[in-house]
């Protein structure tokens, strides 16, 4: 590795904070202490940031080479039920959910009605009647509120925010560790299953945020510990670790998956942000669907594009970019050190017209550094998704 590792690798904080007297903990916030893991607010919640033994570096590498373990509980759970429930969920968010059938997730966005977006979430649909939806931590209250107020008659919004864990088993050797528990594994990407674990309900999905194989699973809160436990033995069986917000910054950054509160936001729209793959253009009625329209009819201003450092030196959030001739040409959304590749990358909005490829510069602390226009992935692990 040509760069140690910095300060930004340990700052993947990209939801806003809340004060420190309204922190909130997961299930198994105890497990982390006991582990002695660096911990922060993120989302309003107290998670671990990288552990002892492994750090940042090391984490990533167990990922991307072996398995880790993520505690994700701070993600919200919303139930969505009553007659027409999924229809309703359509109406709203951006996805078709006719795409999919039940037994099956998919990736939506909730905007605004000027096509800037609240939030981007999982839709898990059940039924018809029944849907699960998994927004980020610090956004949960306000999707909820929303479909709340627009709910029709029989139709039920329920924030169940602490009542399921959330633990991402992710990696090449995920499989073998939910083998090994007798959980429901070799399903589908974005498929999952519902099961139980000891007579309590426990929901197994083939989802992550790392871009490799894995399974993300959704167990009550009151067994969430006995879980996580069981989990980790057998991820450390398996040669891996247990894995903070910290790679898990680094691994989507490498996939360029965008980060709510960086690459979208209520000032970015999903057009800007490259993700019209998760919009039902055809559809007749969701939030935002006119504004959405006209943007992409007439071109966004700016476009979500990766850079990769040409020499030494790591892009961070919010830093310039720059053209040739010295005028800033876009903004950086996130930036890090990539474990897999050695070197700066970073996710930033641009000028539309700048073509791939281009030579750019990131104005980093005063400090120019070299750049190319590249679209994301930086790292290439489609085939673990199979």
């Amino acid at each position: 590795m040509s760069e140690p590792i910095s300060e930004s690798m340990r700052e993947p904080m990209s939801e806003p904070a809340r004060p420190t007297g309204s922190v909130r903990r997961t299930a198994v916030f105890e497990r982390h202490v006991e582990l002695g893991a660096k911990l922060a607010d993120f989302g309003g919640w107290q998670m671990p940031i990288e552990y002892p033994g492994g750090g940042v570096v090391k984490e990533h590498h167990a990922v991307r080479d072996r398995v880790g373990l993520f505690d994700a509980s701070h993600l919200g759970k919303v139930d969505v039920k009553g007659p027409g429930a999924a229809a309703f969920v359509d109406s709203c968010l951006t996805n078709s959910l006719d795409r999919i059938g039940p037994g099956q997730a998919q990736y939506t966005l909730c905007c605004d009605a000027g096509g800037g977006t609240v939030d981007d979430l999982l839709v898990y649909l059940r039924s018809a009647d029944d849907v699960l939806l998994v927004p980020n931590a610090a956004n949960t209250a306000e999707v909820a509120r929303r479909l709340a107020e627009q709910a029709p008659a029989g139709v039920s919004v329920v924030n169940r925010h602490a009542d399921y864990g959330v633990l991402a088993v992710q990696g090449p050797r995920s499989d073998e560790v939910l083998q090994a528990l007798g959980l429901p594994s070799g399903h589908d990407y974005m498929h999952f299953v519902e099961t139980t674990w000891k007579d309590h309900p426990l929901i197994v999905c083939r989802t992550g945020y790392t871009g490799e194989r894995g399974y993300e699973l959704l167990p009550a809160s009151d067994i969430a510990v006995e879980v996580w436990d069981a989990v980790l033995a057998e991820v450390r069986r398996q040669e891996g670790l247990p894995v903070g917000l910290g790679a898990r910054d680094t691994l989507r950054t490498e996939m360029g998956y965008p980060l709510h509160g960086h690459e979208l936001s209520l000032e970015i729209s999903p057009v800007q942000a490259r993700v019209g793959w998760a919009v039902g253009w055809r559809k007749p009625a969701f939030w935002g669907r006119e504004a959405l329209l006209a943007e992409r009819e007439q071109g966004p201003i700016r476009l979500a594009r990766g850079l990769l450092a040409l020499e030494r030196g790591i892009p961070r959030p919010d830093m310039d970019v720059v053209g040739e001739d010295g005028a800033v040409i876009g903004r950086t959304t996130s930036g890090t050190f990539s474990p897999t590749l050695g070197q700066g990358i970073a996710l930033a909005l641009v000028d539309p017209s700048l073509p791939l490829d281009s030579e750019v510069a990131v104005d980093v602390r005063g400090r120019s550094v070299r750049c190319r226009l590249v679209n994301p992935p930086f790292v290439s692990v489609q085939v673990r998704q199979a």
